[in-house]
């Protein structure tokens, strides 16, 4: 068994050999030559003309010889041309002449048919002269030279083809000296080809292809109408776009564009295309719409000639707040072409008309680097063919087109043609600092200078530790904390961006952790609320400068609180058995001194002080200050001395009780305070802060 196989494999290999090695032998036989003189517009030339085809094998040179024989033989060598020439010497004007090639190498020789033709019959004019008739048919005029030849003039062929379809249709008669083209197609480009004989010689060689339109009709199709957006999708920001007719049927004189906004309102504008300065910028493929889209909810296009005007072309602005972004896409990106493959959405609608794929180059303007296609509901692929930038982002976006005519975006994604190390990131610095941990504050490297798809940032510290950091979202400054800090130890941080081809270059700063928490964050808001606690007391206390004066503008708590007596029980008490002589009856045998908590503090404000001043000069006289102030320091000093003598300092706490003689001491007190002075109470002493007088009592 084993033998066998291995008589089978040598078998193969001797075949493969055998297939490998260049064949040798003889050069294959060359083609009949085709011999002509050839003419130009006056005259013929003099020599033979001589062409021929065979299969040369680049292997083994093949040498290539001319021969000819009439009264006498002749040959020339032709090298490895496939061309050679008779000269006039070795020919007659009329006579026959028998032509072959012979092919020669180093394994033999090979030799074509001999074709025998008469010397006068071998001239061969030049191709006629064309002129070209477009009106309501289309019809074309030549000029053959056989006039200047001194030859009569013969028939001539005529082909043609559309411009779509690149196979020539060759009339079967033969023409004089017109053509006319019957039965024309519609916005249709025709191509022809001329060749001419005179009455005797050859068939000239073909003309160069002419070419003309049919007539000029009304446009035929519709503007594929699209918006340029960008990297956003936000309609503001969009230009409305359309490609050109591919048959325009003429000459396109401009088009009529009409906005209609989200209120109703609607918009029509005429831009002409020879305008060199307007809202329409046209190129070879693509025209553009200038003017803002803000607002706008749908928009209708059509282009229009001398003729007449194309069905609009309808495209509604996607409604905000509605697009998607659940849907996969494959992309596949060369410099050559751009390859868009996605799957079917899980949940696909009956009203599902189309799919539109479109790219845009990131950083282009609008209209540059951005084209699109529409795609049948039922297919899933799509290619786009072009020169795509190496390490420049290119986003692709999906949209499915109703038959309603709702736009909706499904996803997008981006890729690059060929990606590359990333840049440098913008800023990079230290946020907030503490005793073992800080924040480091970094700016994302913008879309459309990425070079690549930004993997993931990487941070280093002395470069010992290393963090990836996703690089996820992409907009927005970004933060990360660094961790297990010794305090006071100096540190160097470093970030980087990472693409597939690797790293970019660093970017470093330099720090030192705190020996202590730091607070010099708070420290700002320190000094503002201490200056602006400091200016409202200065304001405050300026407004209100004065030995007792109480001012409005403090708080209460900052102003001067004495008890008023009047709010004591004991003194109401007293008041209702003046009033009320058998209700002292009613009055408990023991009662507990009162705290002071049951009086009410009051404030003693400047309009209270200015009424006391008035009260105590009732007659309204002006009295010398002096005399005033000596009377008040008499009455001080003589209360003084009373307060003293009994053991307590002016302002001593108040305490109620039953006890007579403490009652009776403070009246006592109180009337040889009056009495010292002549006049009314004075309104300095204790007796004005705590003891009422019998009036006040009353009054209770």
């Amino acid at each position: 068994m084993a033998t066998f196989v291995t008589r089978w494999l040598l078998s193969i290999l001797l075949v493969d050999l055998a297939n490998c090695v260049a064949p040798t032998g003889p050069p294959a036989r060359p083609s009949s030559p085709e011999c002509y003189i050839p003419c130009d517009d006056s005259n013929c030339w003099e020599n033979i003309h001589c062409t021929w085809d065979s299969r040369p094998d680049p292997q083994i040179p093949t040498d290539y010889s001319l021969h000819w024989a009439n009264i006498e033989e002749g040959h020339v060598n032709a090298g490895t041309s496939l061309s050679g020439l008779i000269h006039r010497v070795h020919f007659s004007s009329h006579g026959e002449l028998r032509v072959w090639v012979q092919a020669k190498n180093q394994h033999g020789s090979a030799r074509s048919q001999e074709v025998v033709f008469n010397t006068a019959d071998i001239v061969k004019p030049p191709p006629p002269k064309v002129t070209l008739s477009q009106q309501d048919t289309l019809e074309i005029y030549w000029a053959s030279t056989c006039d200047q030849l001194e030859l009569s003039v013969g028939l001539c062929n005529v082909r043609r083809r559309t411009e779509a379809d690149q196979v020539w249709f060759e009339e079967e008669d033969g023409f004089y000296a017109s053509y006319i083209l019957d039965s024309l197609q519609s916005c249709t480009v025709y191509e022809f080809q001329v060749r001419c004989a005179c009455s005797t010689g050859l068939m000239s060689d073909w003309t160069e292809i002419y070419s003309m339109s049919s007539p000029e009709t009304v446009p035929v199709g519709e503007l594929d109408v699209w918006r340029d957006c960008g990297i956003s999708a936000a309609s503001f920001d969009c230009a409305l776009t359309w490609k050109r007719l591919p048959q325009a049927c003429g000459l396109i004189l401009g088009y009529e564009v009409t906005l209609v906004y989200n209120g109703g309102t609607k918009v029509l504008m005429n831009v002409s295309t020879a305008e060199p300065v307007g809202p329409l910028v046209c190129d070879e493929r693509q025209c553009r719409f200038t003017s803002s889209l803000n607002g706008v909810s749908s928009v209708s296009v059509s282009a229009y000639n001398a003729h007449g005007a194309t069905v609009p072309s309808y495209l509604a602005m996607p409604v905000p707040g509605k697009e998607k972004n659940d849907q996969t896409i494959d992309l596949k990106i060369t410099e050559e072409y751009l390859s868009v493959s996605w799957a079917v959405p899980s949940q696909l609608s009956d009203n599902l008309k189309e799919y539109v794929v479109q790219y845009k180059q990131a950083g282009c303007p609008p209209g540059q680097g951005f084209d699109w296609v529409k795609v049948n509901k039922s297919q899933t692929t799509t290619i786009f063919k072009g020169q795509f930038k190496k390490h420049t982002l290119y986003q692709v976006s999906l949209f499915t087109v109703s038959y309603s005519s709702e736009v909706h975006h499904l996803s997008s994604a981006v890729g690059y043609s060929l990606q590359g190390t990333p840049p440098r990131v913008p800023s990079f610095k230290v946020f907030s600092m503490a005793t073992t941990h800080a924040t480091v504050l970094w700016e994302p490297v913008p879309l459309f200078e990425q070079r690549g798809v930004i993997l993931y940032y990487q941070i280093g510290v002395d470069r010992q530790n290393v963090y990836n950091v996703s690089a996820s979202p992409q907009h927005g400054n970004r933060t990360f904390k660094l961790l297990h800090l010794n305090p006071g130890q100096a540190y160097e941080v470093w970030i980087r961006a990472v693409t597939a081809a690797g790293p970019g270059e660093n970017v470093t700063t330099r720090f030192s952790a705190n020996n202590h928490e730091d607070y010099a964050h708070l420290t700002p808001a320190l000094v503002g609320i201490s200056v602006a606690v400091m200016i409202c007391f200065i304001v405050l206390f300026s407004a209100c400068r004065g030995e007792g004066k109480a001012c409005p503008l403090f708080p209460p708590c900052l102003n001067e609180k004495v008890p008023d007596p009047r709010n004591s029980h004991i003194f109401r008490q007293k008041k209702f058995q003046i009033t009320d002589p058998v209700a002292w009856i009613r009055i408990p045998v023991y009662e507990p001194h009162p705290k002071i908590s049951l009086l009410e503090v009051v404030e003693i404000q400047s309009w209270a002080l200015k009424t006391s001043e008035k009260t105590s000069n009732p007659d309204g006289l002006n009295r010398p200050a002096v005399e005033d102030d000596q009377k008040k320091d008499d009455i001080t000093e003589e209360c003084h001395r009373k307060h003293r003598r009994d053991g307590r300092e002016e302002y001593s706490k108040m305490v109620d009780s039953d006890e007579e003689r403490d009652r009776e001491e403070k009246e006592e007190d109180r009337e040889d305070c009056w009495s010292s002075s002549g006049e009314e109470p004075s309104t300095s002493g204790y007796e004005k802060h705590f003891m009422p007088s019998a009036l006040e009592i009353l009054k209770v």
